[in-house]
């Protein structure tokens, strides 16, 4: 019924939900809100200021909340029914968004409180506000004239679905590849708790032995433990083939003219508005200021990390031709090898360590650790409407008992949900007639399950996942800014957007932090001293093979945006095969097809942005440096971080607010010496 989507006064009833409604009431939504503000721009020929924020607060507020889940539900519990409709609302929101920052009466609106008396008497939220409005109608074409400006909206409308169906495409690849084992001699290497959850797996869809797919837990298992080199590779072969022309499912969900596509597009528009290449387009919302800073920043971080991530792989190599009999190592041996390796160094494996890292010990102990640092209480609210049994729904309640955040935490893998980790937005917080509207999250992760009613065991990388994930919440819900457009993660440049989540991991590597997540499962015993000991010493095992990985996926990433259907851009495989001739120590096999794969900047947000990780993890690092000084859990420095950096959201300039908390400007040493690339 439509009542389910419409009423928008508590949390979202997502068992009421009608997919048949999804289409109508996102039509019904859209044309109210346009005739909402034509009425409002017709008799009103200059508006008061916040007169014309609240109206656009209030129109955006409805729609969001209704799409938001719809969307949600769309990326984890996908069905043909729900994509379908989900499908039919994307052109009809893109087309919405882009008549609204192309529409003239509103940005002439804009233009004139700007220049209105008022104007320098405002809240810095509601300058910002007015300032990013005014960016975003230039980025949105509002200059073009009649003709190019519904050239615009086209391609605006036509990327929104490309970057769907891309999205889509990895998802029912992901779904599309199973390896079902009945003989037992095939899982050598395996260990209990890898085999548990394969014949979990394969009971839930009625089958006998252990099945295998590539949702993240799994083939992060395969990879690292089996000691089938046959097996590892045809598990590489499927993950590094999804959505492409090749491998085991070749060309039935190719994303090979998708990806051009949205290139192309992204292309024409930029070109539109008067940028050179998209990357112009996309850093022009961003801390950074040129496109010569993004190359110089990452090619200044591959100089420093390349020689050791070289020296690194030669040890590999070394080791996999003494230990392991390879010979020669290939890309499925990279994973596999490198455990075997980091055992022998350091004597720990991340299945010494899963036992001390059952998930509900881990979750309390973030909340302890939030307490502490940020003085908040977090406690469940039971009997709350959600999309599966796995989902827990929290508050977020400060000393003086004020309900600052709520969110939803979604921790395992499974069926038709959309891979990876993320934090959404269910609810932003704004003022809405003297009252605050509590954000609300999204907090989705795709971690081991638990199996055979025995509790879901982490991994330390699964650990850290959480923590980044909850580093987005806590700076979506504990925004003290009341402007919704401003408020929480919205209006932060995306450079800076990943500060919060990759300085929360920080506590999952320091020993006071993890007295709080780590006990055994079945005795309670505490983290041992040896294997914490064992856990710090391996920390930067392979640290700048990781950097360099993660270097190329952003060189290629903004290499492809400025370079895309330039003269010299000879096709995109070319473009990546060049960013790992230059940056990579690890070449993969010619059948490789990442790139089809790469959802975050493809259909995510990320597109010419991806450096985005490693320049806030500069700050980050840098941010945390400070703690090291005065005590990770020094409740001074943790107010001070809450108050200028998670409670001001996007109302200031990010680099202004790292000051406020840092009194100087960033600096990459923390980030060099955190990463083991520095003795500093």
């Amino acid at each position: 019924m439509k009542e389910a989507l419409m009423d928008i006064s508590g949390l979202p009833r997502f068992s009421e939900i009608d997919i048949n409604d999804i289409e109508a009431v996102i039509r019904e939504v859209i044309e109210n809100n346009k005739k909402e503000l034509d009425d409002f721009l017709r008799e009103n020929n200059s508006p008061e200021c916040m007169e014309l924020i609240r109206l656009l607060e209030r129109i955006d507020n409805r729609l969001s909340r209704i799409w938001s889940p719809v969307s949600h539900l769309n990326s984890v519990k996908n069905s043909e029914e729900l994509r379908k409709a989900h499908d039919a609302c994307i052109p009809l929101l893109s087309e919405y968004s882009t008549e609204l920052a192309q529409n003239e009466k509103l940005c002439k609106a804009y233009h004139e409180l700007k220049d209105k008396n008022e104007y320098k008497d405002l809240d810095k939220q509601y300058k910002k506000v007015i300032e990013n409005a005014l960016l975003q109608f230039r980025l949105n074409g509002i200059d073009l004239n009649a003709e190019k400006k519904k050239i615009f909206k086209n391609l605006k409308q036509e990327l929104s679905s490309l970057k769907s169906k891309f999205e889509q495409n990895v998802l029912d690849a992901t779904q599309a590849y199973r390896i079902h084992i009945e003989q037992k001699s095939e899982l050598k290497g395996l260990p209990g708790f890898v085999l548990e959850m394969a014949s979990q797996a394969a009971k839930d869809e009625e089958l006998d032995g252990w099945l295998f797919t590539l949702d993240a837990p799994s083939f992060i298992s395969v990879m690292t433990y089996s000691d089938i080199r046959k097996f590892r590779e045809e598990m590489y072969t499927a993950y590094t083939t999804r959505a492409s022309e090749v491998g085991p499912n070749a060309g039935e969900f190719d994303n090979s003219k998708i990806m051009e596509d949205i290139l192309q597009r992204r292309k024409e528009m930029a070109e539109l508005i008067g940028f050179d290449n998209y990357a112009e387009m996309s850093i022009a919302n961003k801390m950074v200021e040129k496109t010569d800073d993004v190359i110089k920043f990452i090619e200044e971080l591959v100089t420093k990390s390349k020689p050791q991530a070289e020296r690194e792989f030669d040890a590999l190599k070394h080791f996999a031709n003494k230990q392991c009999g390879i010979k020669k190592i290939e890309a499925w041996d990279i994973m596999y090898v490198s455990e075997k390796l980091k055992q022998k160094e350091y004597g720990i494996s991340q299945e010494e360590l899963k036992p001390y890292f059952p998930a509900d010990k881990v979750i309390s102990g973030l909340f302890n650790i939030v307490k502490q640092l940020f003085s908040l209480d977090i406690t469940e609210k039971e009997g709350v409407d959600t999309w599966h049994d796995d989902v827990k729904f929290f508050e977020i309640r400060d000393e003086t008992q004020e309900l600052r955040g709520q969110f939803y935490l979604d921790l395992y893998a499974r069926a038709n949900k959309r891979g990876g980790a993320w934090m959404d937005e269910c609810t932003g917080r704004m003022k809405c007639d003297g009252e605050i509207q509590v954000p609300i999250a999204y907090l989705t992760c795709n971690l081991t399950p638990p199996v055979n009613g025995k509790p879901g065991l982490l991994t330390h990388d699964e650990v850290t996942t959480l923590f980044h994930e909850f580093g987005h919440g806590l700076q979506h819900m504990l925004t003290r800014i009341d402007a919704l457009f401003v408020s929480g993660i919205s209006g932060v440049e995306w450079d800076a957007v990943e500060l919060p989540s990759q300085f929360m991991e920080n506590w999952c590597w320091e020993k006071e932090g993890l007295d709080h997540i780590a006990s055994h499962h079945e005795t309670g015993e505490k983290l041992p001293e040896a294997l914490y000991k064992k856990l710090i010493k391996a920390k930067n095992f392979q640290s700048a093979m990781m950097m360099v990985r993660q270097l190329e996926f952003a060189l290629f990433d903004f290499r492809l945006h400025m370079e895309y259907g330039k003269e010299k851009f000879t096709g995109i495989q070319n473009v990546l095969d060049e960013v790992r001739e230059r940056v990579a120590v690890v070449i993969p096999p010619e059948f490789n097809r990442f790139q089809h794969g790469f959802s975050h900047i493809f259909a995510g947000g990320y597109a010419a942005g991806y450096y985005s990780y490693k320049w806030a993890e500069v700050l980050s690092a840098d941010a945390f440096s400070r703690f090291e000084k005065e005590g990770v859990f020094n409740p001074v420095t943790g107010e001070e971080f809450k108050k200028c950096i998670l409670e001001t959201g996007g109302s200031q300039p990010a680099i202004e607010l790292f000051k406020c908390f840092m009194n100087r400007e960033p600096e990459i040493d923390a980030l060099l010496r955190h990463s083991g690339l520095t003795s500093k």
